[in-house]
């Protein structure tokens, strides 16, 4: 096998990059060990069961994939080997930060939908992120057993069912990508793009296939009728149906290239490693995007990611982005599951795994090229809004506690870590109970540290309601003013900020117009000179001598406020700060960080409070499955934790609830649902934004938080900010 794959890794054409996604449960893990069994890398018989990429031993215990995990194998169609680079990636809405990674490294997505409960609301999350990439999707239909097994449908009404099925999906394509939808990414049962059948007794139709072996839809209906599945699998064997497919329409590096540079990296095309990327030419300079870290007890941290242009090889010296020194490649490797496999080289078009990165982080580029522009970071989907403090159960630990820390956070980049000064606890957030759960066990099984956490909490942010006038914000020497007002920001700018459109890598013509479009005056947006989160700093002064040496210190006194606002020290959202006129003492040692830094900062944070400050609360998106009898009990309880229904609907006996529910009052939810509905609810969420806590209870809330971090019960006035 491994011979067949390093000949195939220099044919580029014959290179298919996949990832498998899909919604939790509808079966991408067992569809990898088909495929893997179909290579002949594990038994037969054992596909299925042996979900062969969930090697960690918690995802086995859970039944859940939690990592993504990546193997190579070769395919034969038409007498032509084709080697598949596969990463199959979770589904549970914890672990959406490893989907957006893995979309990253691949050209091509195989979306997995259960024939049953239809598209979910992951697979809608799922799909987006794909097509953000410009990672083109075909569907594969699984569970087609189900339908007629246990919903007993007729021949008749499965082919209605899975036509539902692909018209939504091509409805979503359609809805988050019109351009790639008219230029032929729909998926389309006729055409060949769809497959149907059973990952669980390895069988596949699609369209190709049934010319091929002369079965057909009714056949299929029999087979399964009669609960024949071990011929059908013989018949129709899953690994073909699903590769062929893969092969035929997916594109290999050299297509796929071409399209999707321009999307993830902002350089200028015509020079030489724009060119070389497009053509993914093997003999270029080298240009690689690390989409994952991992730490191999014996060779340290691996890299993992897509290489663009050149080859990697043992011992050469690269440049990591955002750090100055180089550093040198010890092991190339490519892996099959839970192994590595050391090659002498790897070419561009490939996904690699490297060791020897010692600077590289998830996003970094890493090129033989000294200045290269690097790619776009990665852009996660939801934020983290739980957060548990973490401490070591024993003192010794402690030094070591902060290097774990650091690691796991370098490993999973959607976690975030923070040390609270002033209660000396580190915090550690992330997507949601499950996450910091698996993280807590990993972090004791792992990296041997025994820890205790605290139960979770909720991560609020702060914003305001209203235009103020500017606020005058004094230096402790008073030799420096700063006059700034603060608004709300145009919620269409911030979901540009948010999704990546706008930033300040972007050349500024491009980034002015873009905030032209979306409503903002050409002054104003001529005058960005800084964006933290969702919140930007404007500097609308004229002529003030010495302001642009003085910049950087004010945007440092922006960006503490907007990492902790001053009413609960939780992060700012949505404000935008505009700087009208400064005073500014002309020693330059007058005017250091210990003056200018408090001076803007506290001008912002009186604005805040001034300007109503609020705080906004994460909320949930829940859809629950309940049969029709016990609706009240899932309904009630969603009411009764401040959820509000925003949709009803009933299929057959079902009824289908959809919620939005403050993450707040969603603790514990698992255990009440199944008391209020005798254990029949079916329940998935995914992340709904953030909104404005209710009037009634938000000095309560502030109190709360107030409390926990130490600070004074009284709530702060402006004018405990501004220096008289």
């Amino acid at each position: 096998m491994v011979e067949r794959v390093t000949s195939l890794m220099n044919e580029p054409v014959k290179i298919r990059n996949i990832g498998i996604v899909a919604h939790i449960d509808h079966g991408k893990t067992t569809l990898s060990d088909n495929l893997l069994a179909g290579a002949g890398m594990i038994s037969k018989e054992l596909a299925g069961r042996q979900l062969f990429m969930d090697s960690d031993e918690e995802e086995q215990q859970r039944g859940i994939t939690i990592d993504a995990s990546n193997v190579s194998m070769v395919h034969t169609f038409d007498n032509e080997d084709y080697l598949i680079n596969l990463i199959d990636t979770p589904g549970h809405v914890d672990f959406g930060g490893d989907v957006t990674r893995a979309m990253r490294a691949v050209d091509g997505a195989v979306v997995v939908v259960d024939a049953v409960e239809g598209t979910m609301p992951q697979t809608e999350t799922v799909l987006r992120q794909a097509l953000r990439e410009h990672v083109r999707p075909v569907l594969f239909v699984n569970k087609v057993d189900r339908l007629i097994n246990e919903l007993q449908v007729d021949s008749q009404e499965m082919q209605v069912r899975l036509g539902k099925v692909i018209d939504h999906v091509n409805k979503l394509i359609k809805n988050m990508n019109p351009e790639k939808y008219k230029a032929g990414w729909r998926v389309d049962a006729a055409a060949g793009t769809v497959a149907f059948g059973s990952a669980l007794y390895n069988w596949a139709i699609s369209v190709p296939m049934m010319k091929k072996t002369g079965v057909s839809f009714n056949d299929v209906y029999e087979f399964c009728k009669a609960g024949d599945m071990k011929s059908l699998a013989e018949k129709c064997p899953l690994h073909e149906a699903v590769l062929d497919m893969v092969i035929h329409f997916l594109p290999n590096p050299l297509e796929a290239q071409k399209d999707r540079v321009k999307v993830i990296w902002h350089g200028d095309e015509d020079s030489e490693i724009g060119t070389s990327m497009t053509h993914a030419n093997a003999d270029g300079d080298l240009a690689f995007m690390v989409t994952d870290i991992s730490v191999d007890p014996h060779a340290g941290e691996v890299a993992t990611g897509r290489l663009f242009s050149g080859s990697f090889s043992r011992g050469m010296e690269v440049f990591t982005s955002g750090t100055a020194k180089k550093s040198r490649v010890q092991q190339v490797s490519i892996f099959m599951g839970p192994e590595r496999l050391e090659v002498d080289k790897i070419p561009a078009g490939n996904i690699a795994a490297v060791t020897g990165l010692k600077e590289a982080i998830v996003g970094s580029t890493v090129t033989t090229l000294d200045g290269m522009a690097p790619f776009e970071s990665i852009r996660h989907v939801s934020e983290p809004v739980v957060t548990v403090a973490v401490e070591a159960k024993h003192t010794k630990d402690l030094p070591k506690l902060i290097e774990v820390l650091r690691q796991v956070a370098k490993e999973d980049p959607t976690l975030q870590i923070t040390l609270d000064e002033e209660t000396g606890e580190h915090l550690m957030a992330g997507m949601g109970e499950l996450h910091l759960e698996v993280i807590a066990h990993r972090i004791e099984r792992d990296k041997n540290v025994e820890i205790t956490t605290s139960k979770p909490i909720v991560v609020y942010r702060e914003t305001i309601k209203k235009k103020i006038e500017p606020m005058e914000g004094k230096s402790p020497n008073r030799h420096n003013r700063f006059y700034i007002y603060v608004e709300p920001l145009d919620l269409e700018i911030v979901n540009a900020i948010k999704s990546g459109d706008i930033h300040m890598n972007l050349p500024e013509l491009e980034r002015r117009q873009k905030l032209i479009d979306l409503g903002m005056e050409k002054e104003e947006a001529k005058g960005i000179v800084g964006i933290f989160n969702s919140n930007i700093f404007i500097d609308m002064t004229k002529g003030i001598q010495y302001l642009n040496e003085t910049m950087e210190l004010i945007l440092d006194g922006f960006e503490e406020v907007m990492r902790a606002g001053p009413l609960t020290r939780e992060p700012v959202a949505n404000v935008k700060c505009v700087l009208v006129d400064a005073k500014l003492h002309e020693d330059a040692i007058h005017r250091g960080p210990a003056q200018v830094i408090p001076a803007s900062r506290q001008a912002i944070q009186a604005g805040m409070l001034t300007a109503d400050d609020t705080l906004l609360e994460p909320y949930q998106k829940v859809f629950v499955q309940v049969p029709q009898l016990l609706m009240g009990g899932a309904t009630k309880e969603l009411q009764g934790r401040r959820g509000i229904i925003l949709n009803m609907s009933t299929e057959g006996d079902l009824a289908i609830i959809e919620a939005r529910v403050p993450v707040a009052e969603m603790f514990g939810f698992a255990g009440e649902i199944r008391s209020a509905t005798e254990g029949r609810a079916m329940w998935s969420t995914e992340f709904g934004g953030f909104d404005t806590v209710p009037t009634s209870i938000q000095n309560e809330i502030v109190g709360q938080i107030r409390e926990r971090k130490g600070l004074k019960k009284e709530l702060p006035k402006a004018s405990d900010f501004l220096s008289m």
